[in-house]
């Protein structure tokens, strides 16, 4: 057995403070540097965390900016929609019984359909189920008048896009669509939250960043137990800018009508002078408040998003054959070119053989020898056959650019915009877009088509529109706007002097002005009283894809100093322009005429 000396005890007595003393100022240092590392270097970090423990922000929705005609007319708005909800959590099961029949019956629901979705919100875990969405007023004060025996539901209220005039202009206003999770991760640093609206199409999607507002709110402190303790303050929600369209709703509300009875086709009526939109309409078209419900019905969302008809697709901004209301491109091409000068006279015959195809006159007799204003009046298809053929595809292709072909028009809402196709040389030998380079050669058959607005041209109803300015406004290249404020924004671009002879803009307006006084637009003054002089030119274009015709009708007003233009476009509907676009146009030009 060892034992221990007296020495050696009383060493380990006296080292026992000593090992004290620095487990002690070991443990302090541990503290100090944990507060060091919580108070100075973590601050902020737990300050967060703490604030967020202790102050809740209850926010504020923003209210969306409206957007309106040019004369204060409301296209949209907000409006607050009512919601019957549950909170399936937290319903009491020995009244859900009686308040799910007695709001079946008061409000006139399937109670087997409220039953499914409760069952699916508990299911599900849902915090809450709507079950009724958009309370109209007759259903809302009949839940008030008995909200004290229906403690089981609960009316949720929200700011929902309103549109009072449904599907008037909808491809121009556009629609709203909550954002999703995956645009949150970077919108919310511009303000935006979950499930916020965004617009998406149209004037809703371009002017977005002004329309949308502000979150605002209150800061509430709360205690542990979450209970209200002060107002720390309110930010109030900013709404949102409105927005003016040049739109004048008169002459919307007539082009929507006016189109009802096509199966689809565009109608764009524009002030020549300077490109302001006054009324652009689509059809087929589709009800903007569709959108702003929560539960969309499966019938509804397949008629707009999966009907063969694509009621989405906005005309105005496609492109389609555009037939004779192109021949003014050929008129230009062979007048600028200086081949086929103001005097020219050429003989129409039957038909014309380019390549080994006979190019036949509409009417298969010929109008015998005229010069460019009756080739016009009667839209002769062999007398810009001569003329195409004569100055070729790319003089033709370089007079179209000028025009505004072949390219974006400038307007707002170009996501919707078709740039088209003005064929060239060097198209056919890159493959036409479908072949291989070197393979698909210019054919003179092509030229003959060209001529005439067929086969190797594509136009939209906006391109036609700024082409028909040019010569309306006497030399002026205009950009399409629906804003005043978009136009300000690039004023030296919007209103370009184009290097073409006045002579023969000149020349070519007294051409469709014959049109409307004794050629193929001729009805366009038969029972209209007061009108001023037009000028306009019809236009019938067989559908490369389908072989139906298309109709198309353009004419402005007055023939000098014009102040309104009008395009008129049925797509697919034979019978030609004068017969179906023409009739289109004349209401319009009737409402116009009244109004000014």
């Amino acid at each position: 057995m060892i034992k221990t000396g007296p020495n050696k005890k009383l060493f380990s007595l006296k080292r026992q403070p000593l090992v004290l003393l620095i487990f002690s100022s070991i443990s302090f240092l541990l503290i100090l540097f944990r507060l060091i590392f919580l108070q100075l270097l973590n601050y902020e970090s737990y300050k967060k965390m703490s604030d967020e423990n202790r102050i809740r922000l209850i926010a504020s929705q923003p209210i969306r900016g409206r957007i309106l005609d040019k004369n204060g007319y409301v296209l949209a708005d907000s409006r607050v929609q009512y919601s019957l909800i549950i909170k399936p959590q937290s319903v009491n099961k020995s009244n859900w019984e009686t308040h799910k029949l007695i709001i079946s019956e008061l409000l006139n629901l399937d109670s087997n359909l409220i039953q499914r979705k409760y069952l699916t919100g508990l299911r599900n875990q849902k915090l809450s189920v709507t079950i009724l969405d958009d309370l109209n007023g007759d259903q809302l004060i009949k839940f008030k008048e008995n909200e004290d025996n229906l403690f089981s539901f609960e009316v949720a209220t929200k700011l929902i896009r309103n549109y009072p005039y449904q599907s008037v202009a909808a491809h121009v206003i556009g629609y709203t669509q909550p954002i999703t999770e995956s645009e949150y991760k970077f919108l919310s640093k511009k303000g935006y939250k979950l499930n916020d609206l965004i617009g998406r199409t149209g004037i809703e999607y371009v002017y977005e960043d002004l329309i949308r507002g502000e979150w605002g709110g209150e800061m509430v402190e709360v205690n542990s137990l979450g209970k209200f303790q002060r107002s720390l303050g309110v930010k109030p929600s900013i709404q949102g800018n409105d927005i003016e369209l040049t739109i004048d709703m008169n002459l919307q509300l007539v082009a929507e009508e006016v189109l009802k009875d096509k199966k689809a086709g565009a109608i764009i009526v524009m002030d020549p002078r300077d490109g302001a939109i006054r009324a652009m309409a689509s059809r087929p078209t589709f009800d903007l408040n569709f959108f702003s419900k929560d539960f969309k019905p499966e019938k509804e969302y397949n008629k707009i998003f999966n009907s063969p008809e694509k009621p989405l697709f906005n005309r105005a901004l496609n492109a389609y054959d555009p037939g004779s209301v192109w021949k003014i491109v050929t008129a230009l091409a062979g007048l600028e070119s200086g081949k086929f000068p103001s005097d020219t006279m050429l003989d129409t015959k039957p038909c014309i053989t380019y390549g080994s195809q006979c190019f036949r006159e509409h009417n298969d007799l010929g109008f015998g020898v005229i010069g460019y204003e009756d080739a016009l009046r009667v839209s002769s298809n062999t007398f810009f056959y001569q003329v195409g053929y004569g100055v070729g595809v790319d003089e033709i292709h370089e007079v179209s650019k000028k025009l505004g072909f072949n390219s974006l028009s400038g307007i707002e809402i170009s996501e919707q915009e078709n740039i088209g196709l003005v064929a060239s040389s060097q198209w056919a030998k890159e493959g036409r877009g479908w072949g291989e380079p070197g393979r698909t050669p210019w054919l003179p058959e092509d030229i003959a088509s060209m001529s005439i607005g067929q086969m190797v041209v594509q136009v939209t109803p906006i391109q036609i529109a700024r082409a028909y300015a040019v010569i309306a406004n006497g030399g002026y290249l205009v950009t399409p706007h629906l804003t005043k404020k978009y136009r300000e924004s690039f004023s030296d671009k919007s209103r370009i002097r184009l290097d073409i002879d006045p002579k023969h803009i000149q020349l070519l307006k007294s051409g469709l002005r014959k049109v409307v006084e004794s050629g193929t637009g001729v009805q366009i003054n038969i029972g209209v009283t007061n009108l001023p002089p037009v000028s306009g030119k019809t236009g019938t274009a067989e559908d490369w894809k389908t072989g139906l015709d298309h109709a198309w009708f353009v004419c402005f007003t007055p023939s000098e100093k014009s102040e309104l233009l009008v395009v008129a476009f049925a797509q697919n509907t034979p019978g030609g322009g004068s017969v179906h676009a023409l009739p289109m146009a004349k209401e319009i030009l009737k409402v116009w005429n009244k109004n000014n």
